[in-house]
């Protein structure tokens, strides 16, 4: 019988603990990734007996002649531009809050973060029907309660306004989620700090400004990153409220991506607008850990 020595048989054996999980991961994260790759060299044909020609970059280069394109990445950067800045102060500001109090925290960082489990699919609707014209909430609050406006506005059927709805249900879902992991690293901040801060003299937005924002400049770096990503990955919303309309003006780039693959069945295109979107989104993270990401230091 052969002897195997004690540090072979850990790593066989923590081998043998990681492989179901990394059969999985290969079956359903590399090999839909790779194929999604090939699909995007090909004009793709689902259909029985029928061959999926080889395009090479052609799906690529129509996706940059597109306008289409043009105005669903404009789009995305728009609603990128807008939500995670909203995000990012408000569940500051939240957290801070939350920080100072002593009763009631529990129950306060509950009730923040309930948008954040709730599906994306009911708040869409629940978003639509607010902002409906001429019956949603909205409009009702507006033209007969507060009497702001003489008529009802068509929120939804035109491309500014329905951005803002849009935008507007990104920011509130997503301040939860910012606000725990804020609120989780104000915590580990050492109280003494702000003790001798306040013993030479500074004031609340001094401490702030000095102490807090330093100390808080990777969880900071980490939030702006993971919103960044998951503001370029906003599809329900859209798909939900204006599924893009009128006229693709609110037209996300995972909207049309979808629409083009599943509407028009012109998978290669589809898979293509995924891998630009995903480039896209490797480059930004890689640009804000180089620029953010640096050593903390109080001023």
């Amino acid at each position: 019988m052969l002897s195997v020595k004690p540090r072979t048989r850990l790593a066989l054996t923590a081998y043998a603990f990681l492989l179901p999980g990394l059969a999985l991961f290969a079956t359903f994260m590399i090999y839909p990734l790779l194929k999604a790759l090939q699909m995007s060299l090909y004009e793709w044909s689902i259909f029985p007996g029928r061959e999926s020609s080889y395009v090479g970059l052609a799906n690529y280069a129509q996706a940059f002649r597109d306008p289409i394109v043009t105005l669903a990445f404009r789009n995305t950067l728009l609603y990128m531009a807008i939500t995670v800045p909203g995000q990012m102060v408000l569940a500051m500001i939240a957290a801070l809050l939350l920080n100072s109090i002593v009763r009631g925290r529990v129950f306060f960082r509950g009730l923040y973060y309930l948008p954040v489990i709730t599906s994306w699919v009911i708040v869409s609707l629940l978003f639509k029907y607010l902002f409906e014209w001429p019956n949603g909430l909205i409009n009702y609050l507006l033209v007969n309660v507060f009497h702001l406006i003489a008529e009802p506005v068509q929120w939804l059927y035109q491309p500014s306004t329905a951005l803002v709805a849009i935008m507007a249900l990104g920011i509130w879902k997503g301040i939860g989620w910012s606000m725990v992991i804020c609120l989780a690293a104000l915590q580990t901040i050492p109280p003494q700090l702000y003790e001798v801060a306040s013993i030479d003299g500074a004031n609340a937005w001094h401490r702030f400004w000095k102490i807090t924002l330093p100390l808080l400049r990777p969880t900071v770096v980490f939030t702006l990153v993971m919103l960044v990503i998951g503001a370029f990955n906003v599809f329900i919303s859209v798909a939900l409220i204006t599924g893009g309309r009128p006229q693709h003006k609110t037209e996300v780039v995972l909207t049309y991506m979808y629409h083009q693959a599943f509407d028009f069945l012109d998978f290669g295109y589809g898979a293509a607008l995924s891998y630009l979107l995903a480039g896209l989104i490797l480059v930004l993270s890689f640009l804000q850990l180089k620029v953010l990401r640096r050593p903390q230091e109080l001023y």
